[in-house]
């Protein structure tokens, strides 16, 4: 037994009315609520924060590197004390003081030495600021690097949104073309009982309800990947994630308003972080002649020290070396500067060049890229507006014929090859409505973001 084509609709009716109950219960989640989420959850972005954090310690660690050093040191020593004239280079060797003997004398000898050390960088010709200034540009390409980030991740949000609404809408479009097969199916059935028509034709369209069939499931799993993806982005759970599926609730609610001008290098992020990449670079050109320079010093140091060995060269007990019998204080000034440097210099200062030339070709190719999409979107905008004024005229004329089709059908003046044709182009004429409506979105969010107006162009979409 059949269920007659009335029951079977109230049935779809009943289950899209509870699937809607169901969601209503929830909160539906508009293209802002999405990419809200996007910004707040994904863990791209928490690393780019982390990273501006690193760098902002960065910056403390720069301004520290300014402090002076102090160096306290104690050591108590148990050796011999063997001492020999002469001059020697100090690579690692271990330094002795004590009497010159014509030979050696094994017996161990204590000694203690203390030791306060200091020095300060008086003058460096500005390596402390090329210092800071250097990490602080670092923080400023870490945070045009999180904006550029977010602006992507915001682009891919968006365009994984209107693929989704895509999806949606032509899995109701399948359903349509499902629920028209097994009409005709089932018209078809009566008439070849009552001996009207040929049992070709039922297996013909049985064979067509399985193909349409086949085709709605491939849109089913179109939208749970699509939710996947989703859900991947924002950090919602596929379960949770509720949208309004319908795409012509926007109509043409695009800002007029909105200016679509020349991508700014100064406020577009994609352009911004490499403009702060070149920035940061040429402050590191700066450290670089800052650092090798020379440095003069303020140097000071405390010292006292203690011998089991007296003035007379007799070894006294291990004991008496622990005591300090002899202080000393010294202070001066430095001048150090390391001869090749200058080759350090220039070597490093061409490595900085090349990777400053390297952003700006990338600044420009990202620029070049940015004004072909836009020149791309406003083409495809362009061709899209006029084919939206064709949509009513296809959808009334197929909707016509496919009425036409079934009734000459049904009167047995037409066959079901014109039958299923109609159909066919009825089902395709959907298609283009929704990859035409599709397109204007798209089209739109390309052009807004290659002129940096994106969030504008998602907060007028109500």
């Amino acid at each position: 037994m059949h269920a007659s084509p009335a029951w079977k609709c109230c049935m779809v009716a009943g289950i899209g009315l509870l699937l809607w109950s169901r969601a209503s219960a929830q909160s539906i989640s508009s293209l802002q609520d999405l990419v809200r989420a996007a910004r707040s959850n994904r863990p791209a972005l928490l690393q780019k924060q982390a990273v501006i954090n690193r760098m902002q310690a960065a910056v403390t660690d720069a301004r520290h590197t300014a402090l002076p050093s102090i160096k306290i040191q104690d050591q108590v020593s148990l050796a011999t004390a063997n001492s020999e004239p002469g001059t020697y280079f100090p690579t690692g060797a271990i330094s002795t003081s004590g009497a010159i003997r014509a030979g050696n004398n094994y017996e161990a000898a204590s000694g203690n030495i203390a030791m306060l050390y200091g020095e300060y960088e008086l003058a460096n010709f500005g390596l402390n600021k090329a210092r800071t200034s250097n990490a602080q540009a670092g923080v400023q390409l870490a945070g045009a690097d999180l904006l550029r980030e977010r602006y992507l991740l915001t682009l891919q949000t968006a365009r994984t949104y209107f693929s989704l609404l895509k999806a949606y809408q032509q899995q109701t479009i399948e359903q349509d073309n499902v629920a028209r097969y097994d009409t005709l199916l089932t018209i078809i059935r009566a008439q070849a009982r009552a001996g009207l028509r040929a049992g070709s034709d039922t297996a013909q369209m049985r064979t067509e309800l399985s193909k349409a069939r086949i085709t709605r499931n491939d849109r089913s799993g179109d939208i749970a990947q699509l939710r996947q993806e989703l859900s991947y982005l924002t950090g919602i759970q596929p379960e949770s994630l509720y949208i309004d599926t319908s795409l012509e609730r926007y109509g043409t609610q695009q800002n007029a308003g909105t200016i679509y001008g020349t991508p700014d290098v100064e406020t577009h992020p994609l352009l911004d972080y490499f403009r702060k990449e070149q920035a940061s670079l040429l402050s590191r050109e700066r450290l670089i002649r800052r650092s090798y320079v020379p440095r003069l010093l303020l140097v000071g140091g405390l010292w006292g020290r203690g011998s089991s060995i007296d003035a007379h060269d007799t070894y006294g007990t291990l004991t008496s070396g622990l005591v300090y019998n002899r202080l000393n204080y010294g202070v001066g000034l430095a001048l150090t500067y390391n001869l090749t440097d200058i080759i350090h210099r220039r070597d490093k200062l061409a490595i900085n060049h090349y990777q400053w030339l390297e952003g700006d070709y990338a600044l420009q190719e990202q620029q070049l890229q940015l004004q072909t999409t836009q020149a791309k979107a406003e083409a495809a905008i362009s061709v899209i507006d006029r084919n939206i004024a064709e949509i009513p005229v296809q959808l009334e004329s197929a909707g016509a014929l496919y009425q036409q089709k079934l009734a000459q059908y049904r009167a047995g003046i037409s066959n079901l090859v014109d039958l299923t044709n109609a159909a066919y182009l009825l089902r395709q004429v959907q298609t283009d409505k929704i990859q035409i409506l599709t397109d204007w979105f798209l089209a739109r969010l390309d052009r807004a973001a290659a002129a940096g107006n994106l969030d504008p162009f998602i907060q007028s979409l109500k």
